[in-house]
């Protein structure tokens, strides 16, 4: 295993937030809104953090609920992002 190296991070710079965005336009005149409605269309940011070295790039448009987790991967490989599976993956998910 290659070596690790650690930083230190302050409290909120610890997690790695990505930004569901829906797209909110054509529901309502120009400048107002329909409160609580939106589309099934919109992007997948990633929201800077320093601690980790991130800074946001663009996002990823999808265009139905079931592009979001294509839109998700997208981000994570972009920014070398590395996920590790939690114990609780280990009774459906095995190593390659």
């Amino acid at each position: 295993m290659a070596n690790r190296v650690y930083h230190k991070a302050k409290q909120g710079e610890r997690m790695i937030e990505l930004k569901v965005c829906f797209w909110t336009y054509g529901f309502a005149n120009k400048g107002q809104i329909w409160p609580k409605h939106a589309w099934t269309r919109g992007e997948v940011r990633i929201v800077r953090n320093d601690a980790h070295g991130i800074k946001p790039t663009r996002g990823y448009k999808f265009n139905s609920l079931m592009e979001i987790p294509s839109a998700i991967e997208k981000v994570l490989v972009e920014h070398g992002i590395e996920l590790h599976l939690c114990s609780k993956m280990d009774r459906y998910v095995k190593p390659g």
